[in-house]
């Protein structure tokens, strides 16, 4: 029993009757604005936080609980017991619910894992209270505890924390486990999320202790997708050996993971190092001599004369997005919504060395505010666009060759346009923009940044951190003479 004024009232009704404040504050509070809008003389006084206290010391006095909660923990003798209130625990969860209705005694019975146990008072205390605390170590076990009790809004919660903490620090990584785990359970957009951020951010990984317990099938996955963002297919090689020397997979995942190597995209300098140096090179030179022979060929070719012997269109010719000076160039943009930008930078024509030598130079143009294509008019001479600025406009970039030259025969450009941002104190990649050779800008460029705001998720220290990228490919018109 607890006493209120000078009469005592049962426990249970105390409980009854804070859900029902708090059920109304939640269904009432557009009414209250709404009210407030209307007589501006009108306060509103928020007790709130004062009721998640007084449920919150309830559940620690266990005052009026009319169930025990016996948590066993799987595998050991461990028992946690926790006083609850059965009209608590079945408006939150209706598994709680359907336990508490064919129960025979007053205490249930859960079996849980050993983290699941160890953070089960944390989970009870959100269903009384609403608010959470939690590291990143527990959140899988609390997203199980959610998912299994359908506590939805904290199971979205969760999901919602773990995309929005992929960048955070932890001593040995929880990227790639949140990954198996949503993989597990089939949480599309955790998967995904951890998936974007693996590959857009791959060099920062390579160089962690999580790339070591990377899967095999996420390493294969990985390896095929040319949408990674790290510095040269050569540090990719170097980190696949680190991985295959720490986890001695079968023969037949070593030999699929080698394969997928773009070694065209490697220079015949490193090539040559890696054949007498290498020794996962050495010992599986058979398993990949093709791949090597053709690479080697490629270096020393022009793109028109390859294409007439081989099908260019497969993944060995087709580069990543490397961030090395050799691919393109970091842009810093101070002030973004100031004024118009330009910069010009320049890329190795092709990937292959018989292009080492060759250059593109390129230029790009920024600007905060400026109209679509179908309302400018003027261009220069050479092709660059004539900023139309307004203040509807929104941000707008233009990357464009500054010359042509025969050499561009067989080539085109796919531009790639990276945006970084800083997530717990660590300068990740936000975004990337791809558009082709054929048109001049991104049309989704910063389509929902605001730029205004000095906090903007799309600035660091108020300045927009950009890396332009460009991959050269071969024309899909040219096919190979069978």
């Amino acid at each position: 029993m607890v006493r209120s004024c000078e009469q005592e009232i049962p426990a249970w009704v105390c409980v009854g009757t804070l859900l029902l404040l708090i059920h109304s504050v939640t269904v009432s509070g557009a009414a209250l604005k709404h009210d407030v809008a209307l007589d501006s003389g009108a306060t509103v006084l928020n007790h709130t936080m004062n009721l998640v206290h007084r449920m919150e010391t309830l559940l620690a006095l266990g005052n009026g609980s009319d169930v025990t909660l016996r948590v066993e923990t799987i595998n050991t003798d461990e028992v946690k017991v926790i006083q609850a209130h059965s009209l608590v625990l079945t408006l939150q969860s209706d598994v709680f619910e359907e336990l508490l209705l064919s129960r025979n005694t007053s205490s249930v019975v859960l079996r849980e894992t050993p983290d699941c146990a160890a953070i089960f008072e944390k989970f009870v205390r959100y269903l009384y209270c609403g608010d959470i605390s939690l590291r990143l170590d527990q959140a899988i076990s609390l997203h199980k505890l959610a998912s299994k009790y359908h506590v939805w809004g904290l199971q979205e919660g969760l999901t919602q924390y773990m995309t929005q903490h992929l960048s955070s620090d932890s001593p040995t990584g929880h990227v790639v486990g949140w990954y198996n785990y949503a993989l597990q359970i089939g949480d599309i957009t955790l998967r995904d999320s951890c998936l974007q951020y693996l590959s857009w951010n791959l060099s920062s990984v390579l160089q962690s202790r999580e790339w070591g317990f990377i899967s095999e099938d996420l390493l294969l996955s990985l390896l095929q997708r040319s949408d990674l963002i790290l510095q040269s297919e050569l540090e990719l090689y170097e980190a696949l050996e680190g991985w295959i020397n720490q986890n001695q997979p079968v023969r037949m995942t070593v030999e699929s993971a080698l394969r997928a190597v773009r070694y065209g995209m490697i220079h015949p300098q490193h090539l040559f190092r890696l054949q007498k140096h290498s020794p996962l090179m050495v010992k599986y030179y058979e398993s990949i001599r093709d791949l090597l022979y053709l690479a080697f060929q490629f270096h020393s070719a022009s793109p028109i004369q390859l294409a007439k012997y081989f099908d260019v269109n497969c993944s060995i010719f087709t580069p990543r997005n490397y961030l090395s000076s050799a691919w393109g160039s970091p842009w810093i943009i101070n002030n973004p919504t100031r004024d118009d930008r330009s910069f010009s930078f320049q890329t190795q024509l092709g990937p292959s060395g018989h292009d080492s030598s060759k250059r593109v130079t390129w230029n790009a143009l920024f600007s905060p505010r400026w109209l679509p294509l179908s309302a400018r008019s003027t261009y220069t001479e050479l092709g660059a666009m004539q900023p139309t600025r307004t203040e509807g406009g929104r941000p707008r970039i233009i990357v464009t060759p500054a010359t042509s030259s025969p050499d561009f025969a067989g080539v085109s450009f796919q531009k790639t346009v990276i945006v970084m941002t800083k997530q717990q104190g660590k300068v990740v990649v936000k975004h990337v923009y791809n558009f082709h050779q054929s048109t001049e800008e991104a049309g989704d460029f910063l389509l929902d940044a605001d730029l205004q705001r000095r906090a903007s998720e799309y600035l660091i220290d108020s300045s927009l951190y950009l890396h332009i990228v460009i991959k050269p490919l071969y024309h899909t018109l040219l096919v190979a003479r069978k």
